[in-house]
C-alpha cells in the first residue's frame, strides 16, 4: 500500500512522494504520476535519504 505524507495535503506544495513497503525494499514514487514507475531502495538507503532530506531543510 502506497502512503503519502500528511504534510502533502496542505495545498502549499506540488512536490509530493509516496512510499510503500515492497518485498525486500522500500518503494518511492511521484504522487502526481503513480503509474510512472518507482525507485526501489534498501531500508539502509532509504534511511540515508530521509536523513539527507531532514538535513537540507
Amino acid at each position: 500500500m502506497w502512503r503519502k505524507s500528511s504534510h502533502s495535503s496542505d495545498g502549499t506544495t506540488s512536490q509530493c512522494v509516496e512510499i510503500a513497503q515492497l518485498t525486500g525494499s522500500i518503494g518511492v514514487r511521484d504522487s502526481k504520476d503513480p503509474g510512472g514507475g518507482h525507485l526501489a531502495l534498501t531500508s539502509e538507503a532509504f534511511a540515508r535519504l530521509v536523513e539527507r532530506i531532514k538535513g537540507s531543510g
